[in-house]
Order: C-alpha cells, then structure tokens, then sequence
C-alpha cells in the first residue's frame, strides 16, 4: 500500500479548481474548455506568477469581459487572511489562513539580510502525532489542494513585492515545507506544488529547486518515491532521536518505519540528487539531549552528505517538555563535532508568535505571548 493511501487525510469538499493546480498544458486545455483561444492561460499566468496580481482590473492585456470569466474560472479565492503576527522588528509574519471550508493553516514568513524564507503547511493539522509538536497534537483535518499550497508563498511574494515587509520591496528566495502537516503524506500535492515554484514564470514563481527543502518524519516508501524523481530539492530528516527505544515515543511513525530504515532512504536520497541532507533533531531537556545520544547519532551519520539543525524546543501549550539546558545544548554540539558532523543552533524565529518550529497549531483567537524556559 502507498504512503500517500496510508495516511490519507479525511474525505473531504474539494477546494475550486485553480490555475495553480494545472500544469501549463492543462491550463491551455481549461482556457479551451472555455471556448477562449489557448494563449490566454499564459498571459493569466503571467499575471498571477509573473506580475503577483490579484485584482482583475490590472490584468490589461485580457479583454474585460473576458478577465473577468478567466478569473472567475481560474483564480478563485482559495485563503482568506484571518490575522497576520509579526515580531524581529516585522522582519517575521505569521499569516493564519481561512481556506473555502473554513479549514485553518498558518505559513510564516522571514527575511534575513542575504534571503527571505517561506515556512509552508501541506495540510490542515498533522496526522503523524508527535507529542512534543502543537500541530501534532491538533490531529490531521486535511491534505491541502497544490493550489492552496502555493498560494501561501504568492501572497508572501506579493507582500514583499508591494513593500509591505520592513526592508523595500524584495522577493522569495527560499521556501521549506516546515509548516503545519506531513509533506510526503500529501505527495501529489507537493510534488505539484514544487513544479509550480520552481518552473519558470509564466509556468511559476522561478524559485530555484535548490532553495526548496522537504521536510519529514521519515515515511520510508515516500522518500523512495521522491528518490525516483530526481529533483533537486533539500530532504530534511525529522529525527528527534538517534535510538528506537525514544522515537518510538517521540515520533510514533519509527513503530512503523525504524532509524535505520529512515536513515538508509535519506543516504539513498542523497546519493542519487548529490544533495546534502538534513537532520533536524529538536533538543529536549533531559529526554534525548544526553551526550551519549549525540554520540550515538554522531556515529550513525558520520560519513554521509549531512547537516544537523539543532532545534532548542520551542513551548507549546501544555507540554511538560522544555528547552535544553545551554550546557547541555553546547556539549551536545562540541560531541557531534568530534565526530567530524557539521551541526548548526537553528534560530528560533517567530518563537514570540508561536510561529517557530513546531508551534503551528492555526488557533483561531489569538494566543498569549510567551516565553521559552532554559
């Protein structure tokens, strides 16, 4: 049985057909459907990847009454912004989204001085249920449409483009499918929507393949299938732990899938894109940030085309979990690097707006700040 039939998300409304769920030729084919001559589904394009526009009346080069059909038909509203929470200085956006169906999702936004990273959701929820993640403990409600996908990083670009970002205006460099749900739980989707991103304007956004990490828990026959389509985008493993014995607790999917099953896809992930992979381990005070633990991990990664992201837990809501102590973080890294693995403290971005990793869990009233333990 495939990954994606597994764990599907429930039967749900579908949300309307967009452009951004057709390729370049099924958007011809659609625009023909209409009776319209094929060479208006790129100029729509353009206009929505290109140009960023979301108002029919910039669209000049269409006929009126016909934009408005294309439209209509087209580019139906799929996310409606229900609150935007901004914190470093408005360099860190936290948009909470309304889909058709009053399904929630969040996607967060962060400029640096060299890029500007997209944070997006691949469903609503998270059937994987990890216990130290607020998306986790929310449950799975659905897969999120390609459409839906990629319509959190244009409207990030079109907000970047119109200046509305502390900086001038700019544009998406890079986009990491860290947001709420589990990318290769919903395959068909992201894979659709990776094309959409990195296919060039009026196909998509033109975002290199390079610049766009995926991240999971380790659903071994789906990073198989990833393999076999040699693009050439970032895995990133969710580790949390090097032994059985904790994942199993930690992320209960390893009952299913083993470190070593997991760890051996990812080896042959990177053998075939020659892309590095990442290990994100979240350091959990006293639960898996032991020296012997980082020594174990070390062990089993040493050698391999990988980078470890050191993940100070982010606090989620009635969670007995905390943070790492800094000693026990600093010798965590100091043992990883004995063993020759190049290891980075991830920054906690958007802690203040429970807009860090693994603290998306869509509220629909606004959370009280707070503040992680140490």
């Amino acid at each position: 049985m495939s990954a994606e039939l597994t764990f599907a998300a429930p039967r749900r409304a579908k949300p309307p057909r967009h452009l951004a769920d057709l390729s370049s030729d099924e958007r011809r084919e659609a625009v023909a459907a209409l009776g319209e001559k094929q060479f208006r589904a790129d100029q729509l394009s353009r206009h929505y990847f290109g140009r960023l526009a979301d108002d029919p009346a910039d669209m000049t080069d269409l006929p009126a009454d016909l934009r408005d059909r294309l439209v209509a038909e087209l580019l139906p509203p799929l996310l409606t912004s229900v609150r935007d929470q901004v914190c470093d200085e408005g360099m860190t956006r936290k948009t909470l989204w309304k889909a058709f169906d009053g399904t929630l999702i969040e996607s967060v936004l962060m400029r640096y001085p060299d890029r500007v990273t997209m944070c997006v959701s691949s469903q609503a929820g998270c059937g994987m249920n990890c216990p130290f993640c607020a998306t986790g403990q929310a449950g799975l409600t659905r897969n999120l449409s390609t459409a839906e996908i990629v319509e959190q990083v244009v409207a990030g670009a079109r907000a970047l483009s119109r200046g509305e970002i502390p900086g001038g205006p700019g544009r998406v460099s890079n986009i990491v499918f860290m947001g709420m749900g589990e990318p290769l739980a919903s395959f068909p989707a992201v894979i659709r929507a990776i094309h959409r991103f990195s296919d060039p304007s009026p196909a998509g956004l033109g975002i290199s393949q390079r610049n766009i990490t995926v991240s999971t828990v380790g659903l071994v026959p789906a990073i198989g299938k990833l393999t076999e389509l040699d693009l050439k985008v970032r895995l990133a493993v969710s580790l949390h732990a090097p032994d059985d014995e904790l994942r199993d607790e930690l992320v209960p999917i390893n009952t299913r899938w083993k470190v070593g099953e997991v760890l051996d896809a990812a080896w042959t992930y990177a053998d075939r894109t020659r892309r590095r992979v990442s290990i994100e381990y979240a350091l959990i005070r006293d639960i898996n940030d032991q020296a012997w633990r980082a020594d174990l991990l070390g062990r089993l990664i040493k050698g391999h085309p990988v980078h470890v992201n050191l993940i100070p837990l982010n606090p989620t809501p009635g969670s007995k979990w905390t943070a790492s102590r800094p000693s026990d973080q600093t010798e965590f890294v100091r043992r990883l690097e004995a063993h020759g693995v190049p290891v980075t403290v991830r920054d906690t971005r958007g802690q203040e707006i429970d807009g860090a990793c693994g603290q998306l869990a869509a509220m629909p009233e606004e959370p009280p700040l707070r503040t992680q333990q140490q």
